[in-house]
């Protein structure tokens, strides 16, 4: 088996036991989590396919198991369904102990410090692909978010900020902190080249918008389903 596809499964075992812990009892709503899944997934893929096909970024042979979809390999088409639902797991486990926190400032500083550091590198970068992508989705969104201000919002917020422990972990090892070679390289000539260890600033602001609007599709269907 592939490094990549063993951190992927690695990091899903955990999640998917514990989805029926009684308090959370997510595998209860796991349903409401499909639609999502398929919208944003198909979003991200051809995102991911085209900037591949570009030479944006790329995967390094040494590391996958050699089965592709298009000119993506099998462990990342994986990857935006299994950290996805880890994402929406973790979303949920918070909710559930976490009940009464008041993360209202917490939010609302976070989501700006998103909304404008993201247009500001986007204002300054439109020769980085990668840059002016991920800064401009995730300045659309975060700019959605706050004006329409869904009930879901502070507990997402909660959420992104705790999902950066096992995010800095997974990405890390991606891209080179715990390897000779990185398993996912990027093309310095679309990015910053500021990195937080071996990881670009940018997927931060990727991984802010693959989550939100994992998410607000989540909260939306079960929203349906209760009215």
């Amino acid at each position: 088996m592939s490094l990549y596809a063993v951190l992927i499964i690695g990091v899903f075992i955990g999640p998917l036991a514990l989805s029926f812990d009684k308090k959370v009892a997510f595998y209860k709503e796991i349903r409401f989590l499909i639609l999502g899944l398929i919208i944003t997934g198909a979003i991200f893929l051809i995102w991911d396919e085209y900037f591949t096909i570009k030479e944006i970024w790329g995967f390094n042979p040494l590391y996958l198991l050699g089965i592709y979809l298009g000119h993506l390999p099998l462990e990342e088409v994986l990857f935006f369904i299994i950290v996805p639902y880890n994402c929406v797991f973790v979303h949920q486990v918070l909710k559930a102990y976490f009940p009464n926190i008041n993360l209202k400032n917490i939010s609302e500083i976070f989501l700006l410090s998103i909304l404008i550091s993201a247009l500001a590198l986007a204002l300054f970068n439109f020769d980085n692909w990668y840059t002016l992508s991920t800064c401009c989705l995730a300045f659309i969104l975060s700019l959605t978010a706050i004006l329409l201000k869904p009930t879901w919002l502070e507990n997402f917020s909660f959420t992104f900020l705790v999902c950066l422990i096992p995010f800095l972990f997974v990405n890390g090892i991606l891209t080179g902190a715990a390897t000779s070679q990185p398993i996912v390289w990027y093309s310095e000539s679309h990015i910053l080249g500021w990195r937080i260890l071996t990881i670009p600033l940018e997927d931060i602001y990727y991984n802010f918008s693959l989550l939100i609007l994992v998410i607000a599709f989540f909260e939306w269907q079960k929203g349906k389903s209760l009215s």
